[in-house]
């Protein structure tokens, strides 16, 4: 009968017991312990360098959410009301509430990070965040992002709320795309959006206009861009041209700045080579030379590499046919060997038996 008692499954049922049995006392231990333990300290954390919000702000939260908290036990203190009441800020994006056993509250604040600040047609002013939601600008700190104007129809309720136009979608696409990359981040400064509902990039060297269009194939026309830079600049100058059109993706349309009438060249987006120009003291150019010699560093160490193995299966070709001409004749093989001998003694022995017979 005990032979088919599972044991196993036995001791396995008593430890899951025990284990919530402990997980039952330590519970009840934690509740005992916020009846006697009172609030000893606020602790905040916000990090980051944007200062949308200060201590003083979440304070004023605090109090209007639980009023005066240092003294009062911790069971009387809801601590998820306090983290909802922070988290309706309009510049915070997460919160977390706690206490420890000491009677300490703690705060950890994530602030929204905003990529672009928008003025739309009817003048209101707002900010885009990293997440691409809507939010307020603050009267206490201003963020150091990309402004965009111009035709922008993208309405603002005053409220934290998501994207509706596709031009405002495509902005932030292209804000985010920008922000991503410290070229770009360095030399682009402005987006605008004209009557032709296309997006300009204004860059910080030079005096043209960069016409994107949308952000459809946004990768593909900054790297054309780019090829373009590294090509056509250094050979013109940066202020030759009045526009730059890359919105088509296979090629690049420009217009010139003292043409006297509306003349424009298409100039194929040319491969990624290096033009010696005299460089401006600026340091978006200097990001743009140190590009370029990446590059040309890189297709250099590739040629050296190719001439290398070229040089390599060259000479192994050569030993290949020195060896072959040094090499003697094969001697002949043992066994052809005894062949030949044992044909040449059968035809010794028959000799020999006609001699006899003529003999006789």
């Amino acid at each position: 009968m005990l032979k088919k008692i599972n044991w196993k499954l036995l001791f396995k049922g008593f430890a899951w017991i025990v284990c919530l049995s402990g997980v039952v006392v330590l519970m009840s231990f934690v509740s005992i312990k916020k009846q006697t333990v009172s609030c000893t300290n606020i602790k905040i954390l916000i990090p980051g360098a944007d200062n949308f919000i200060e201590r003083e702000e979440i304070d004023a939260i605090l109090k209007q959410s639980q009023g005066i908290l240092i003294g009062k036990k911790l069971q009387e203190i809801n601590l998820e009301n306090i983290e909802k009441s922070i988290k309706s800020n309009p510049y915070i994006a997460q919160a977390k509430v706690f206490a420890d056993m000491d009677g300490v509250i703690h705060i950890e604040i994530s602030q929204r990070q905003p990529i672009l600040r928008v003025i739309n047609s009817s003048d209101q002013d707002y900010y885009i965040d990293r997440d691409g939601l809507k939010m307020p600008v603050s009267p206490n700190f201003t963020a150091n992002v990309l402004v965009a104007n111009g035709k922008i129809l993208e309405y603002f309720s005053g409220k934290v709320d998501t994207l509706i136009t596709k031009m405002a979608v495509d902005l932030y696409k292209t804000a985010l795309f920008i922000k991503r990359d410290s070229l770009w981040d360095a030399q682009i400064e402005q987006l605008f959006v004209n009557d032709k509902n296309d997006i300009e990039l204004v860059p910080r060297v030079g005096n043209q206009h960069i016409i994107l269009g949308s952000a459809d194939s946004l990768e593909v026309k900054m790297r054309n861009l780019l090829a373009f830079y590294k090509q056509a600049m250094p050979k013109v100058g940066w202020d030759t041209y009045r526009t730059i059109n890359i919105k088509y993706t296979n090629q690049i349309v420009c217009e010139k700045i003292d043409s006297l009438a509306v003349r424009q060249e298409k100039i194929t987006t040319p491969p990624d080579t290096m033009g010696n120009g005299a460089g401006q003291p600026d340091l978006v150019q200097q990001q743009i030379v140190q590009e370029i010699k990446k590059d040309i560093n890189q297709n250099t160490g590739e040629k050296v590499a190719e001439k290398k193995e070229i040089v390599k299966k060259e000479k192994v070709a050569e030993k290949k046919d020195k060896v072959a001409e040094k090499k003697p004749e094969k001697p002949a093989q043992p066994a052809q060997l005894a062949k030949v001998s044992v044909n040449e003694t059968k035809k010794v022995k028959e000799k020999s038996k006609t001699d006899t017979k003529k003999n006789k």
